[in-house]
């Protein structure tokens, strides 16, 4: 076998004992999971997860993932809590302690002192039967039957199996508060997946000139207001309501079509009824407009009334795309 064939049989032999894995933690999903979702849903205090080595990164990664979507969370590393991190625990917060062996030195020093609390403790674990195991509240299976690792070392198939369970924990927790598209935007002002929940076509229309030419306006004038306005088009509005648009496309037409544009208005050349949105829908929503009728711009309106203009450009700019 040569080197791309190996390393290709390689990695779908991975892929396949860390998928067999996975579909296996079903099985594992049992009455004492669902009873630690719900202590968590019910607690008026946060999740404290906490884990040692590759269990802590996964620990970070499941407290990102409840912090967003509407369960309060704070990573707490096994090895820090007993040199002072331990004050990260408060007297209404969940602690979640996520080890494959559930033996690790630092756990069992840090559990007992967790024990000496209020707060309960929730394990995920490979192993029911070890001191976490026995000494949790509540025990979450994770159990895998090997690595990934051809020497069945270094943890793989084990920290996936704990982020699903992270995962599925999260979206127990999302379903029970009936966290909305709303409260995800709230959660992630700053990216892409947020501006398409809460980012308005009127957000991105008051940052752009806005083109206009009454139906009279000779040709001339309204080459100009194309090109100044660098919008690509121009409504053509009667007492500020949209009758026309007048395209690049439109311009290039006409000078095919005319061999002379002396005395042409901007009524002659206008495409009318133009495709138009409203100014208060989501930004995601004109996108779809735009890809539905194969165009690259949309007139806006404000109660009827001409508000601007948006192009695709700027849906890219925002990450809409």
């Amino acid at each position: 076998m040569n080197t791309k064939s190996a390393i290709i049989a390689n990695a779908i032999e991975a892929i396949d004992t860390e998928s067999n894995a996975i579909k296996n933690l079903a099985s594992f999903i049992d009455e004492e999971f669902a009873d630690a979702v719900e202590y968590i849903y019910k607690s008026n205090g946060r999740v404290i997860i906490t884990g040692v080595g590759k269990s802590a990164i996964i620990a970070t990664k499941i407290v990102a993932t409840f912090n967003s979507t509407g369960t309060p969370a704070v990573f707490m590393h096994a090895a820090d809590a007993i040199h002072g991190d331990l004050g990260t625990i408060l007297k209404d917060d969940v602690v979640i302690c996520i080890s494959k062996s559930g033996n690790t030195a630092e756990i069992k020093v840090l559990v007992p002192f967790i024990k000496e609390g209020p707060n309960k403790l929730i394990a995920i674990t490979s192993n029911k039967n070890s001191f976490l195991g026995q000494q949790a509240d509540f025990v979450v299976n994770a159990h895998v039957d090997k690595e990934a690792c051809p020497l069945n070392l270094a943890p793989t198939t084990s920290t996936t199996a704990q982020l699903v369970i992270g995962d599925a924990m999260a979206i127990c927790l999302l379903k029970l508060k009936g966290f909305s598209s709303e409260d995800f935007a709230k959660y992630h002002p700053g990216g892409a997946l947020g501006k398409k929940l809460y980012l308005r076509v009127k957000d991105i229309a008051t940052m752009n000139l806005k083109p206009q030419v009454s139906e009279d306006a000779d040709v001339r004038d309204v080459i100009v207001e194309i090109s100044e306005k660098l919008m690509g088009v121009t409504a053509v509005v009667n007492k500020n309501k949209i009758v026309g648009i007048v395209t690049d496309g439109d311009i290039r037409r006409m000078l095919r079509k005319y061999e002379h544009i002396n005395g042409l208005k901007a009524k002659d050349i206008m495409s009318v009824n133009p495709k138009t949105v409203s100014c208060d829908i989501l930004a995601v929503d004109a996108l779809d407009v735009m890809d539905q009728y194969g165009i690259s711009q949309l007139l806006v309106e404000k109660n009827g009334y001409y508000f601007g203009v948006i192009h695709i450009h700027d849906l890219i700019k925002e990450g809409i795309i």
